[in-house]
């Protein structure tokens, strides 16, 4: 990346300084939106270069909104490009959680963080868009606004309708592991 940088006449120290520290938070978008690792890898690698070309038009604003736009656009576009070939591979990957006083303390964190992605994953692809990006990047509902290109009220009303799904996902989920897998009525 160094030598295109160079070839580029870009300040590599500039572009790293300003978009490095948002490598993370690209990678989990990409990730939640991809729904695979490898494609993710490969749509962060490919919005860094993205971002990298055009980096001469950066007016110095804020750089996570900016390269995180990036990081969306380009996923949505591999999406679009892929529909014609086979589902994704669902992403699972192992959960780190910090341990807990017991096994079943710990199993049961395991569960919940399982049922949470889940349920995540399950999102329509704006409203996952819309809780990642407010949940787990902890963007302000501006910055998800720029990042997706939408008013301010659409993201909030996204994130509204987002959590209701997932809460209502997460109960149903949550008490089919309590009765076994099975639900209510079959009771």
């Amino acid at each position: 990346m160094l030598v295109l940088l160079c070839s580029l006449r870009i300040p590599a120290l500039e572009f790293e300084k300003l978009f490095l520290p948002h490598l993370d938070a690209a990678y989990n978008l990409a990730r939640l939106l991809m729904r695979n690792r490898q494609d993710a890898e490969d749509v962060v690698q490919e919005s860094y270069l993205r971002a990298l070309r055009a980096f001469a038009s950066f007016r110095g604003e804020a750089s996570r909104p900016w390269i995180l736009t990036i990081v969306r656009n380009t996923s949505f576009t591999r999406l679009r490009d892929n529909r014609s070939r086979a589902d994704h591979a669902e992403y699972h990957e192992e959960l780190h959680v910090s341990a807990g006083h017991t096994p079943e303390a710990e199993s049961l964190g395991n569960e919940r963080a399982l049922a949470v992605e889940r349920c995540v994953q399950l999102l329509p692809s704006d409203f996952r868009e819309a809780i990642v990006l407010r949940e787990m990047e902890e963007l302000s509902y501006q910055e998800i606004a720029e990042i997706t290109g939408v008013p301010r009220g659409t993201v909030m009303s996204r994130l509204s309708r987002a959590r209701a799904r997932l809460a209502a996902c997460l109960k149903n989920s949550m008490g089919n592991s309590l009765l076994g897998g099975r639900t209510s009525h079959d009771l």
